[in-house]
């Protein structure tokens, strides 16, 4: 097993080799309006959506995660600063782990599992994820990966051919990841290419909740915030400016997944954008507490939705966005300074994706998110093992087993399906 020192070391020289090969930004397209052969994936028509429903601060809400970098070196790059000054700075966003895959995970089910990888997982299909609460109100919703070859692509990665380079990975496409989005053909359908965005947008079909996820270039995970800057003044700033995009009841959330320097909390550089933010806010900043989980409460909040009984429903990390709680009648914790949970302890919290700590998957905890709906509960989800009768962590590789993340890579490549119904017997 690779100690947390090591996996420091590693990261860092990871990330000095992708900067070194960092080469200047090429736009695919003349406007991100347009589709591109660079893209891959050919479009699959307009996606179709339910109509609308009216949320009580916004109504569409799109995320777009950028890659691994330190508070201080966002907010040293121009276009971050000037687009704060059209929105709110969030001061005390922060990713809630360590490594990227992780983080993603939070964002689309409300818990990462104990992971502390990137390697292929696939979470098992009574697992419940943000879809499954958007589906009970017929919110739409649809994902956008960059290069993804297919629509709803289930692959580790994908590797360019025309010049042989990876730009698509699995690990930063949050919903995929989880069986009861990959293993239902209706829901892949809704997880889509470039192109497909291109289509959806000229057609004013994009949906109520998006996902946006850059290549590994774009976002700065192979190169760095200077070329993932040069990608937001291509795509992000002109979109801005497109009312098939940006409506007056429109909330843009642009982060980052996590910090690169794990030996500090993971204060990460975020600005909510869009529409709907009042112009008394515009060019303000927030100092309250929020997480990776802020974004399934305010959502929870904002359409009066159920939750999932993970960390959605923890108040020590579940903050909602403090002038859609306001509107909402959404009480935060007022947690700054050393009050802030430290949110780097990569490789030491419990769950089944943990060789080290390995507890199976447990039932969702009956509490409280952002709305006034209930706590979702799979139809398939074995309620006799809860947080109240969990067993105890066991460290597989000191017992001498084969070790979670060597069986996560057999299963992977076995497919998801299979890894899928080898978890189910612990549920």
């Amino acid at each position: 097993m690779i100690s947390p020192s090591t996996v420091l070391v590693l990261g860092a020289l990871a990330k000095s080799a992708s900067a070194a090969m960092a080469s200047t930004f090429t736009a695919p397209a003349a406007a991100p309006t347009d589709q591109s052969p660079f893209y891959v994936g050919a479009n699959n028509g307009t996606i179709t959506n339910s109509p609308t429903v009216t949320g009580k601060v916004f109504d569409r809400f799109i995320q777009i995660w950028l890659e691994n970098t330190d508070f201080a070196s966002a907010a040293s790059q121009a276009v971050f600063q000037n687009l704060s000054t059209q929105g709110i700075t969030l001061s005390s966003y922060y990713g809630v782990t360590h490594t990227s895959e992780p983080n993603y995970l939070a964002a689309g089910g409300g818990d990462f599992w104990g992971l502390y990888d990137d390697d292929f997982e696939a979470v098992p299909n009574n697992i419940s994820t943000i879809v499954d609460l958007l589906d009970q109100k017929s919110i739409s919703w649809s994902a956008y990966q960059e290069n993804m070859p297919t629509d709803g692509y289930g692959g580790y990665n994908y590797t360019n051919q025309a010049d042989g380079y990876t730009y698509y990975v699995r690990k930063h496409n949050p919903l995929i990841i989880y069986d009861s989005v990959s293993q239902n053909t209706t829901r892949t359908g809704r997880i889509r290419n470039f192109n497909d965005f291109a289509v959806d947008l000229g057609n004013n079909s994009l949906s109520q909740w998006v996902f946006v996820t850059p290549n590994l270039r774009n976002d700065g995970h192979d190169t760095d915030v200077a070329y993932a800057a040069e990608w937001l003044n291509y795509w992000l700033v002109p979109l801005l400016e497109d009312p098939n995009f940006n409506t007056d009841r429109t909330l843009i959330l642009l982060t980052f997944d996590e910090n690169e320097t794990y030996t500090i909390n993971n204060q990460v550089y975020s600005i909510l954008l869009g529409g709907i933010i009042p112009a008394a806010l515009k060019n303000t900043t927030d100092s309250t507490f929020y997480t990776h989980y802020s974004t399934l409460t305010t959502v929870e909040a904002n359409w009066d939705l159920g939750n999932l009984g993970r960390q959605d429903t923890n108040k020590t990390v579940n903050n909602v966005f403090s002038f859609v709680a306001s509107e909402t009648n959404y009480t935060n914790n007022n947690l700054t300074g050393s009050g802030i949970p430290f949110l780097n302890l990569t490789t030491t919290i419990p769950g089944p994706l943990n060789p080290q700590y390995y507890v199976p998957y447990l039932a969702p905890t009956n509490g409280t998110g952002g709305g006034s709906g209930p706590t979702f509960f799979a139809p398939n989800v074995n309620m006799s093992l809860n947080t109240g009768d969990a067993p105890a962590p066991v460290n597989l590789t000191a017992a001498g087993t084969s070790g979670a993340s060597e069986v996560r890579v057999t299963m992977g490549l076995l497919g998801a399906a299979v890894m899928g119904a080898a978890m189910m017997a612990y549920i």
